[in-house]
């Protein structure tokens, strides 16, 4: 099984020299090795460690704590025993480290910042694919190294993160990247350019805080409210604001309340503004084509072989009903959404749209290098990768694109 980890450094190739070389997925082999003086580790908060924060004002005991949790149906010891599994394999990365004179800092994800970004040579997540997500969206230095490691395998999928045998055995991880046993492959990331009526541009963290819709709104208008106050910069933004946040799996437009229809314009490659009404936009890189825009299009066993029946009785289609056909269908059109994480295109995803006399949706989903969103929404908002949101009301405009200069150079290790 070959698993990919982001790794960022040198220069990337260009799209326009893949599509002329003619190879739509260039791995390169790395040549020199790589060993960095000083790391930071960015470890990802447990459901134990959250479950203490969230009631730590309440001062509860630890015995007040099992009851609760057992109240609402929880293992105290089960939370306590995958905290205490991750505890280890951190303990197990950081040792691995210094045993090799590295310098090291470990920090949760919530203390990580911009000035970690700038101290460290590289950056190791150490969590699942949540985590990585967020180490990486703070990293714009293409010569900056970022690690995934899984630290709970058995409970967490980890796509962005190194196999699962590396693990438990990260020293022999680190000899390969000092040996220069790995390869590299490029990932494209999505930028957000904001312009409109009252645009703010400041995001709500979502990574560390679990908000409810009104704990959501509150939040936005307080930085509203705060970017409003004299000799604070005005938050209404009339030209093309580039989002200080690159999205490594997608951008999701839609209204924050999900039982209400989002109501928008869109264009793509500079084609004709469409009035829609849908669940929401989803534009996905080739890396997130495994993540949210698989589940929004995949099809089940059950609809292929409806369709197959009724293109049976509707004109006499001359297919075997069997299960492993269903399957096999089924499979390869689920595998035909997957893109290469190098491909210079987004893939754009028209949840649940409607469509009567007054709204259309000429294309439910596609490939495209430019999509464009005014927003017509109430209470909406423009979540990157899960984790940043930005508010997206009526007026404000989004331009989606991909620039080679957001690339992640990624390094490939064989299990």
């Amino acid at each position: 099984m070959i698993t990919t980890v982001t790794f960022i450094t040198g220069r990337p190739v260009s799209c326009r020299s893949k599509i002329q070389m003619g190879i739509r997925n260039i791995v390169s082999h790395s040549g020199a090795g790589f060993m960095p003086a000083k790391v930071a580790v960015v470890t990802k908060t447990t459901r134990y460690e959250f479950e203490q924060q969230r009631y730590r004002f309440a001062e509860l005991s630890e015995e007040d704590l099992k009851h609760l949790l057992a109240m609402k149906g929880s293992s105290y010891s089960g939370l306590l025993e995958r905290h205490n599994i991750h505890t280890r394999s951190v303990e197990h990365i950081v040792d691995s480290l210094k045993k090799e004179g590295v310098e090291v800092r470990v920090m949760r994800r919530g203390e990580y910042n911009e000035e970690t970004v700038r101290w460290a040579d590289a950056i190791i997540s150490a969590g699942g694919d949540g985590t990585m997500l967020l180490v990486a969206s703070k990293v714009f230095d293409k010569d900056k190294p970022v690690v995934g490691v899984n630290t709970d395998p058995e409970r967490s999928e980890g796509h962005l993160c190194l196999p699962v045998r590396y693990t438990h055995s990260f020293p022999e991880a680190l000899q390969k990247f000092r040996r220069g046993d790995f390869r590299w492959q490029w990932r494209q990331r999505i930028r957000v350019h904001l312009e409109g009526t009252g645009i703010n541009p400041s995001p709500a963290d979502l990574h560390e805080q679990q908000l409810s819709l009104e704990q959501h709104n509150k939040f936005h208008r307080i930085i509203a409210g705060d970017q409003r106050r004299p000799g604070a910069e005005n938050y209404s933004v009339a030209g093309p604001l580039l989002l200080p946040v690159r999205g490594l799996n997608e951008i999701f437009i839609g209204e924050s309340l999900s039982s209400r229809a989002s109501y928008y314009e869109i264009s793509v490659d500079d084609g004709p503004w469409e009035k829609q009404k849908s669940s929401g936009l989803n534009v996905c890189t080739g890396t997130g084509s495994k993540a949210w825009s698989y589940n929004i299009n995949k099809l089940v066993d059950q609809a292929v072989e409806d369709i197959l029946k009724i293109g049976k009785a509707q004109n006499g289609l001359s297919v075997p009903l069997d299960k492993d056909l269903v399957e096999k269908l089924t499979k390869e059109y689920n595998q035909s959404l997957i893109f290469d994480p190098e491909d210079c295109r987004m893939f754009f995803s028209i949840r649940e749209p409607i469509t009567n006399r007054v709204y259309s949706c000429s294309l439910q989903r596609g490939f495209a290098s430019k999509v464009c969103i005014r927003s017509r929404c109430w209470d909406a908002c423009m979540v990157v990768d899960g984790g940043t949101s930005f508010e997206f009301n009526d007026g404000a405009i989004a331009t989606i694109t991909m620039s080679e200069e957001d690339q992640l150079r990624t390094v490939i290790l064989t299990d």
